[in-house]
């Protein structure tokens, strides 16, 4: 009986839902949800060597579970699925399993193990559809794992969140070990955040540390954002670096959005530091706000003579549910 119940809720909610996430089935204290994210765009990148091309920069689908076990308390797993890959390689026919953990929640704290984002993943400020340059050091060193526990804690006007990947030494996981935490909070229309990293490279005796701090503020006819993060390297043979963000994000209209940003990366290895902007709009279609077109234009300037750039330019479609 709840199979049929289950076909026929799928059937009726692919049909009609217009949702961030369609609820595919909720009864007895379960709750099926699924989640999606698909974009195509049609880019000529910043190498001089590519021509245009269609890219799919996300094709995936979320899955989630979660059961009321009541007193406030409810388990819940994450089964996402990204199909890039297949989609720009014929030859690749397998989808990749981005994330995958079981967890439990009670009130405003969140415990999930797996296959998932670190804390240091929350970080950043940059709004460009495309980088050209890492979007900051936490991204640059490790900003997911496979064998991560992570604990979220939602406060009225503040989160923190902590995680640590296990090394997981000798299993086929093994990825190094890192510990994150990041901290943000609301003052009125300021949002201030930070983030920190220790991670330990698998089979490496150097430790490398990652700071980062980052503000938005809401100045009503336009958000204003900055971050600024940097990591020192244990291993004396690797040069320190520092990236840092500027952006602008205004919205003339309800449907529309325009993004200016500027990233730049200062190493102290020669020859290595970079910086680009970027300029994107989006325009949301007034009667499917989950229906959007945009377009983006970058460039970058890189000290590394070898590097041989030109200007970065796409426009795409995106669909969620």
């Amino acid at each position: 009986m709840k199979k049929l119940a289950l076909s026929v809720a799928i059937t009726a909610t692919l049909a009609t839902s217009t949702s961030m996430a369609a609820t595919i089935y909720s009864a007895d204290g379960l709750t099926y949800k699924l989640k999606g994210d698909w974009q195509l765009q049609l880019r000529d990148d910043y190498k001089k060597a590519n021509d245009f091309d269609v890219e799919f920069d996300d094709l995936e689908l979320k899955n989630t579970i979660i059961y009321d076990l009541g007193n406030d308390l409810k388990a819940f797993g994450q089964l996402d699925f990204s199909f890039n890959g297949s989609a720009d390689d014929s030859s690749a026919s397998d989808s990749k399993l981005e994330e995958a953990y079981l967890g439990l929640q009670y009130s405003n704290l969140k415990l999930k193990v797996g296959k998932t984002n670190t804390a240091g993943d929350e970080f950043g400020v940059e709004a460009a559809y495309e980088t050209i340059l890492d979007e900051d050091q936490f991204d640059v060193v490790k900003s997911s794992g496979d064998d991560l526990i992570h604990l979220e804690a939602s406060f009225d006007n503040a989160t923190v969140v902590v995680s640590h990947e296990i090394a997981s030494d000798g299993n086929a996981s093994e990825d190094g070990e890192a510990t994150d935490l990041f901290v943000s909070t609301k003052l009125s229309e300021l949002s201030l955040a930070a983030a920190y990293q220790t991670h330990q490279a698998s089979g490496s005796t150097y430790s490398d540390d990652t700071w980062g701090v980052s503000a938005k503020f809401d100045a009503g006819f336009a958000t204003f954002g900055t971050d600024f993060s940097s990591t020192d390297y244990g291993n004396p043979a690797t040069a320190d670096a520092d990236i840092s963000n500027l952006v602008a994000i205004f919205q003339p209209l309800d449907t529309t959005r325009v993004a200016l940003g500027y990233v730049n990366v200062d190493s102290d290895a020669d020859n290595q530091d970079a910086s680009s902007w970027y300029t994107n709009v989006t325009y949301k279609f007034p009667s499917q706000k989950n229906v959007s077109v945009f377009a983006e234009v970058a460039k970058a300037s890189f000290d590394d003579a070898s590097v041989d750039s030109e200007i970065d330019v796409l426009a795409g479609m995106q669909i969620k549910f």
